[in-house]
């Protein structure tokens, strides 16, 4: 199998199209390997393009909007590795809002493997409950919601 040789400028370049899509609310399914894994917390680890689809399906069904600041992005690499770290800010479709900084949700850090010019791996890393609604396990949400109103 014949691999595609890639600077890291070009790693990046496939990375930050990503966030720019998302938040323009665009697919990002074509950056994607036709066998690559996508892990998103609390539901699990999507693998092909299929799953992956149903994946992004699943996250647009509740965002609204999303908005990554990747301007200000940390973003690390080494080889076909490459981590990216940074804030982000948003709405659901019942209304509610986000935005790192001012409430507990919104900063994030995403793993990808690039490879042959496609996302071959990425794994998100952030708290899916953009709302702070999950006061009852964690209940000193409900603390900062009430100061940051």
């Amino acid at each position: 199998m014949e691999t595609k040789a890639m600077t890291d400028e070009q790693r990046k370049a496939i990375a930050l199209e990503y966030f720019r899509r998302m938040d323009r609310g665009e697919s990002v399914l074509d950056l994607f390997d036709d066998h690559a894994e996508f892990y998103f917390p609390k539901w699990g680890v999507a693998q092909g393009h299929a799953q992956i689809e149903r994946l992004f399906q699943d996250l647009m069904g509740i965002l609204a909007s999303v908005s990554h600041d990747i301007a200000h992005a940390n973003v690390i690499q080494q080889g076909d590795l490459l981590v990216v770290e940074g804030t982000s800010s948003g709405s659901l479709k019942n209304g509610e809002t986000w935005r790192a900084g001012v409430t507990h949700a919104g900063r994030w850090c995403d793993v990808f493997e690039i490879r042959d010019f496609r996302i071959q791996r990425c794994y998100v890393y952030l708290d899916p409950d953009y709302g702070g609604n999950d006061v009852e396990r964690y209940p000193w949400l409900s603390k900062q919601s009430e100061s940051c109103r």
